[in-house]
């Protein structure tokens, strides 16, 4: 074993702008010189779980033309590829980021986009030192790709026209990123590596400047992270990616080795929901050959033991309720158990202050989770209810409890929401919604929006204005949504109507107007002689109500008592004469 450890290198990026391209391009590398994708020969990339390992005799071959004579320390790098949607702020070890260094790749022709920023954040937040590679330079018209060249080598290729346009997409993202803070430069012409973010112009596509682009990680690392990738003694330590289930396994853990060793047969010690939990290495795996990590089926190597920094599969009892983005540690005695599960326990206890009153939070992870609530603490959002998983029935019943109706939300980073839930959302009397997204200030956005809505419709239900007799008549052929809540086309035919009234049939209350509309335009009441659609609350088409049915506006009888001594028209007259014999069956004095 070499004394350093090849350091995490983590790929974000804008969906479409070449994540995956890069990620495939890099795996691709070193395959013509293996005999067959099983050889594990030097210049062979490993491919791990969740990771892909570029070892140094492949860097240093192809990073030679630039290097000038210079080999790199490192073993290689170790690219890690998270499954499904996990964010990058979700995968922390020990309190900092799970990557040692980032490439942040951006579409040339694009620019800086949402998930940029999301990234550009996430980052800064997690002191992570990264390089951008400024992908798709294939796309500036005239540009001339050869595969595997470098970029110095293609700047010099290139026309004075294709120089010209990329020029003009590079200040586009130098003034983008500017606005965040980060001064970024050309990568062949920064000075300070501490002071300027260097940019990588690529095509991921064609294999064009990947090797200046590898260069400048690795040289970032060797400079700058000497003393984290040389901390490789004592005892293991991971990070879970995600808890899953695999034929002829069971439940297995995909965990990325950050420091140490684990062994077949050693003692772990995970984070679950209720604290640190002991269990014994089962088995470790890694895909067979070159299968892609995430679909590798049962075609598993077992392995006898793994050093950092690797990506490995683990099976073992007891991993039920194993917290994905939580530490896995390696114990050899009891002191180092104990001492393990009490900072499992911490881990556990999610570090969110929780308020009597608030809204509530879900995630994937425990980073992911403990990412939204600093957000939400910055705009001074409390927070009630934190927790991790899929949104169920059970949270929307939750969040419906609160006492506060703007807190009546749930916000979901990374994670789904379960069809039955969705139900719930939909049937909620008490108003509650769901807001969920893989980028966080999406959520605080949409979160925004909804709370100003929510509000004037607040205000506008408890304006304490007058409720004005009003019949309204359902006309046919003019149903557009049957129930949660029922959308019909009316004619006011006397009166007027309101958003908010409670509206009769016959003698029975049956529901609420919840909106009214007209063409695209909102209104918070229609008239007279109106024809507008309704959404009606608490109805269904075909059951409580049905086309061709004629409504009354209930009034409460406090605003009788008001209505007797104003000036109605006939009309109006009409419909309070009616409405005070239906409640006066019930209450010979009602409205007096």
């Amino acid at each position: 074993m070499s004394g350093r450890r090849q350091p995490i290198v983590a790929v974000l990026g804008h969906v479409d702008h070449g994540k995956t391209s890069l990620l495939d391009h890099i795996r691709s590398l070193g395959t013509d010189a293996r005999a067959s994708v099983m050889d594990r020969e030097a210049g062979g990339i490993t491919q791990h779980i969740g990771a892909t390992e570029v070892p140094s005799d492949v860097l240093n071959t192809l990073c030679a033309p630039l290097l000038g004579g210079k080999t790199f320390d490192s073993p290689g790098l170790l690219f890690i590829d998270t499954p499904g949607h996990h964010s990058f702020s979700t995968l922390r070890s020990r309190g900092g980021s799970l990557a040692d260094i980032a490439i942040l790749i951006v579409d040339v022709m694009d620019g800086a986009k949402p998930q940029t920023i999301e990234s550009l954040r996430v980052l800064k937040e997690a002191k992570t030192p990264f390089v951008i590679a400024a992908n798709k330079v294939d796309r500036i018209h005239g540009w001339r790709s050869e595969e595997g060249r470098s970029m110095a080598e293609s700047m010099g290729d290139q026309s004075k026209e294709a120089i010209g346009l990329f020029e003009q997409r590079y200040w586009d993202l130098v003034g983008q990123f500017a606005e965040h803070g980060f001064n970024i430069d050309r990568y062949d012409r920064v000075t300070d590596f501490t002071q300027d973010i260097a940019v990588v112009p690529v095509s991921a596509r064609e294999g064009e400047g990947i090797q200046d682009l590898l260069a400048v990680v690795i040289g970032l690392a060797e400079r700058y992270l000497d003393e984290q990738l040389t901390d490789i003694e004592g005892s293991g330590e991971g990070t879970v990616l995600e808890m899953k289930e695999e034929r002829g396994l069971g439940k297995t853990l995909d965990v990325i080795l950050h420091r140490g060793s684990i062994k077949k047969g050693d003692e772990i010690v995970l984070v679950t929901n209720d604290g640190g939990r002991a269990t014994r290495v089962k088995g470790l795996f890694s895909p067979r050959g070159m299968s892609e990590m995430r679909d590798a089926g049962n075609r598993w190597d077992a392995s006898e033991e793994a050093h950092a920094a690797s990506g490995l599969k683990i099976s073992a009892p007891d991993l039920d309720g194993v917290l994905a983005g939580t530490t896995l540690r390696v114990v050899h005695s009891d002191s180092e158990r104990s001492e393990a599960l009490t900072a499992a326990r911490a881990e556990s206890e999610l570090s969110i202050e929780l308020e009597e009153e608030g809204v509530c939070i879900k995630a994937d992870t425990v980073g992911g989770l403990e990412a939204l609530a600093k957000e939400l603490k910055a705009i001074e959002v409390p927070i009630r209810m934190a927790s991790i998983g899929k949104v169920s029935r059970r949270d929307i019943r939750n969040t419906e409890a609160s006492s506060n109706p703007l807190h009546r939300v749930i916000m979901a980073f990374s994670t789904d929401i379960l069809p039955d839930a969705i139900t719930e959302v939909e049937a909620s009397e008490a108003g509650a919604k769901h807001i969920g997204s893989d980028i966080i200030y999406r959520i605080l956005e949409e979160h925004e929006e909804w709370v100003e809505q929510r509000t004037r419709e607040l205000e506008e239900e408890s304006r304490e204005q007058v409720v004005y007799p009003g019949r309204i008549l359902l006309l046919p052929d003019h149903t557009f949504r049957v129930s949660k809540p029922a959308v019909v086309g009316v004619r006011v035919v006397a009166g007027r109507i309101h958003v908010g009234q409670r509206l009769l049939k016959q003698d029975r209350q049956i529901g609420r107007i919840k909106s009214i509309r007209s063409g695209e335009n909102s209104m918070r009441e229609a008239m007279q002689g109106d024809e507008v659609a309704v959404a009606i609350e608490g109805v269904t088409v075909g059951r409580q109500i049905d086309e061709g049915d004629s409504l009354l506006v209930d009034v409460p009888e406090s605003h009788a008592r008001k209505l007797r001594k104003m000036e109605l028209t006939a009309a109006e007259q009409d419909v309070f004469d009616e409405l005070l014999a239906i409640h006066r069956k019930d209450n010979h004095f009602w409205g007096l």
